[in-house]
């Protein structure tokens, strides 16, 4: 599997808290299943400073790739950010402040759950116009999704990529959430699964469960392997 979506950066955010954190969430990937990891720290936080692409970001990434190595965890790591969506985006875009998912042109996107439709289908055109794919991470858990499936079919046909949560398919983000994500899945708005881990005890990157609960509604290698996969390798889904 290739999970896109995973706080695996030690002590960048909430995710891992030091190197040994990042080796435990890798090891546990591997043994699930997974072979490639995007390390997506929160980017553009108002309320977190310095969460930008820095030396920070890449002392962090650097030693996690070469931990990796030295523990034998055959984990492939690529670079990424989960960017929370503010109005000057594309300008942070174009100053490298943030960065896309393993320099391609599809870039992980957050938004405030309770954020206004208007204002998310402004930034997704916002970012569209210098050639940007928004792939839109977790819709299952946003207000605007979770009232408003048609909505959700507006963004997709828009060119928005819809990328749900493996907490989702198994109700850890609670019931709405769960209810949304199969309606998603089986209306074919759902793209990608990625694990949006946080450590190897909870919100793990582990995502067998997931799997096999998404199996009876859509192609499940699909879902967590090729069109993820695509992505990282920047081709058209």
């Amino acid at each position: 599997m290739v999970d896109i979506h995973c706080h695996i950066l030690p002590g960048f955010d909430d995710g891992a808290g030091d190197i040994q954190d990042t080796l435990e969430m890798a090891s546990l990937a591997q043994a699930s299943g997974t072979k490639v990891i995007v390390a997506t720290p929160h980017c553009n936080v108002p309320s977190e400073p310095d969460n930008y692409y820095s030396s920070r970001y890449r002392d962090a990434f650097y030693s996690a790739c070469k931990a990796l190595e030295e523990e034998r965890i055959p984990i492939k790591l690529l670079p990424g950010m989960e960017v929370f969506a503010t109005y000057d985006l594309p300008e942070l875009i174009k100053d490298n402040k943030v960065l896309t998912i393993n320099q391609s042109n599809y870039l992980l996107m957050e938004f405030a759950f309770d954020e206004d439709p208007e204002f998310v289908e402004i930034m997704v055109d916002r970012v569209k116009e210098i050639s940007i794919k928004p792939v839109i991470a977790h819709p299952e858990r946003y207000e605007f999704i979770k009232n408003d499936l048609e909505f959700a079919r507006l963004l997709v046909e828009k060119g928005c990529i819809f990328q749900a949560n493996k907490g989702s398919l198994l109700g850890r983000y609670g019931r709405r959430s769960e209810e949304t994500v199969y309606k998603l899945l089986k209306r074919n708005l759902i793209s990608l699964v990625a694990s949006d881990a946080h450590s190897a005890e909870v919100r793990t990157p582990d995502m067998r469960r997931a799997r096999a609960a998404a199996k009876e509604f859509c192609d499940v290698k699909k879902l967590f392997e090729d069109n993820p996969l695509k992505i990282c390798t920047n081709q058209p889904l």
